[in-house]
């Protein structure tokens, strides 16, 4: 079983700047290759345009990935199809290309998904979704809270994402976060409530590990 993550830039064409960004994207993906390197089954590379994709064997990073991706590119916004299936031809470790299977399938299947329900008038919050045949009710509950936790974001201040991503990123306790903002550490506790962001962090984590606990048994020979 593999997990097969497709994303893409959200309004691509109309980024400023955008070979900077290309080149921001390239350089993210870059290092995440590097620092998953035991982990990751094929490594993650821009493939068309704005898209990349990669490939895991596991699922315990499959967030902490997608995480470093989006806060890292950020304030650009991403959109992520995560699909959970076999893959039926060879694997190359060097690039996430090449390679298919019904994981990729099920990855590109969320991604249109996502961009079909933004055009519609009554458009949900969802940048991330993730499919696998079966557990059609575990499905639903992992993508309506990553609808939820989609929303919350959308409601960040800059000010808000500026200490989030420090924390998401770099694990800083309140205290250390303060004195790199200039504040107060009640100023900073103010913010994350405000947020929504522990709400953020709870859901986050579970979702972790209904995902975990539910295809963390990995058959890959």
């Amino acid at each position: 079983m593999y997990f097969a993550i497709i994303g893409d830039i959200i309004g691509s064409k109309q980024v400023k700047n955008r070979a900077e960004i290309q080149n921001k994207l390239k350089t993210i993906l870059n290092q995440i290759n590097l620092k998953y390197a035991n982990e990751i089954s094929a490594n993650f590379i821009v493939t068309i345009g704005d898209e990349f994709q990669g490939l895991l064997a596991t699922p315990q990073i499959l967030l902490d990935i997608i995480n470093e991706i989006k806060f890292k590119i950020y304030p650009i916004r991403i959109r992520i199809g995560i699909g959970i299936g076999s893959i039926d031809t060879e694997i190359d470790k060097k690039m996430a290309i090449g390679a298919d299977g019904p994981a990729y399938h099920f990855a590109r299947k969320m991604i249109d998904e996502i961009r079909l329900n933004e055009k519609g008038k009554m458009s949900d919050s969802t940048n991330i979704k993730i499919y696998a045949e079966g557990k059609t009710s575990i499905l639903n509950l992992i993508n309506s809270n990553l609808c939820l936790c989609s929303f919350i974001e959308s409601k960040w201040t800059n000010k808000q994402c500026d200490l989030i991503k420090e924390d998401m990123l770099f694990k800083q306790n309140q205290r250390e976060l303060a004195k790199k903002f200039n504040l107060v550490q009640s100023s900073v506790q103010r913010r994350f409530k405000s947020a929504g962001y522990y709400d953020y962090i709870n859901a986050w984590e579970i979702i972790n590990k209904v995902i975990v606990e539910e295809w963390g048994v990995n058959d890959v020979k």
